[in-house]
């Protein structure tokens, strides 16, 4: 058996259909079933039950693919050996970046990235931490930024910065005429919150304790935190910022940030990966870059780290 056709192996088990896999594979659905039914017939086995809808994998089947990704895994780190010992730095990189990330990280070392490594080819997706989770899983994405600890198995995480938790204060929900606040000074009822799904809501929950009694005098859901702070001018309620998205903000809005005492709730941005370290020379030309641009901006060390989990 070759590599390719337990890479089509492979497909069929995840797309579950084999002309969605085919076309994912950019062959023809005759010429990947071929290929497979090859692979089956030399093993002597049924790698899937095609009886069923949608396509299922036998016991069998379960184990063998399996392998099959640790067989595909390895073919891969072979050219990634050839490519560290040529000091070649390039080819396609697909990264996974969380919502509340990407608008201000991306811009800050996106453009220093492609001009330093031109022969790099990224591949940039809009994920929540679920999704990234999924797509680093299955080999579909090489690494991401996210907010950790997320503690799997199988995914190493480089912390590249801390970036504390911002309370956004207008006059009329003012706790204290103090620059720098406590979390108890908050009222958890004015809080307003980023839709279900976002990391950073879960981190505000779990700082302030926040319960499922919590109820505001309105739902929203909403992933901007333009919305929200729009919503708290209007004398709608309070809400938290992550630290880079205060630089932005008008003079005028400013005036509503309140900082936490130290040490500053925070939560943790980190470079995560496969523990495969598949192109860990891009990874580290990643980090070397982010690294660069993020440590004139954020250079904070009395932190307390707020999981980004929801807390069972």
């Amino acid at each position: 058996m070759t590599i390719t056709q337990l890479q089509y192996v492979l497909a069929v088990a995840e797309y579950k259909n084999f002309t969605l896999a085919a076309e994912k594979c950019f062959v023809t659905q005759p010429t990947l079933s071929m290929q497979i039914q090859k692979v089956e017939e030399e093993l002597s086995v049924q790698i899937f039950d095609r009886s069923k809808k949608p396509i299922q994998l036998t016991d069998i089947g379960h184990k063998i693919v399996a392998q099959a990704k640790n067989i595909v895994s390895e073919s891969d780190r072979i050219r990634d050996i050839v490519d560290q010992e040529k000091g070649f730095i390039g080819g396609e990189f697909r990264i996974g970046i969380i919502p509340t990330v990407m608008p201000t990280l991306l811009p800050m070392f996106l453009n220093n990235f492609i001009r330093k490594y031109p022969k790099v080819k990224l591949l940039i997706e809009e994920l929540n931490t679920d999704e990234i989770i999924k797509k680093l899983n299955s080999g579909h994405l090489d690494a991401a930024i996210a907010a950790t600890p997320l503690q799997e198995d199988n995914l190493k995480e480089i912390v590249l910065y801390y970036e504390p938790f911002v309370a956004y204060v207008p006059n009329s929900f003012s706790p204290s005429s103090e620059s720098e606040i406590e979390v108890t000074d908050l009222n958890q009822d004015d809080i307003l919150l980023l839709r279900d799904g976002h990391c950073f809501r879960e981190g505000i929950i779990n700082l302030c304790n926040i319960s499922g009694a919590h109820s505001n005098r309105f739902r929203i859901e909403s992933g901007s935190f333009e919305t929200l702070v729009r919503l708290a001018d209007e004398g709608l309620g309070i809400t938290l910022l992550p630290y880079l998205h205060t630089m932005d903000l008008p003079e005028r809005a400013k005036s509503n940030l309140r900082q936490f005492k130290d040490p500053k709730p925070s939560r943790e941005i980190s470079l995560i990966f496969p523990k495969n370290e598949l192109k860990k020379h891009i990874i580290d030309a990643l980090r070397s870059t982010i690294g660069g641009v993020v440590k004139g901006a954020v250079t904070f060390h009395n932190v307390k780290i707020i999981s980004p989990r929801p807390q069972k």
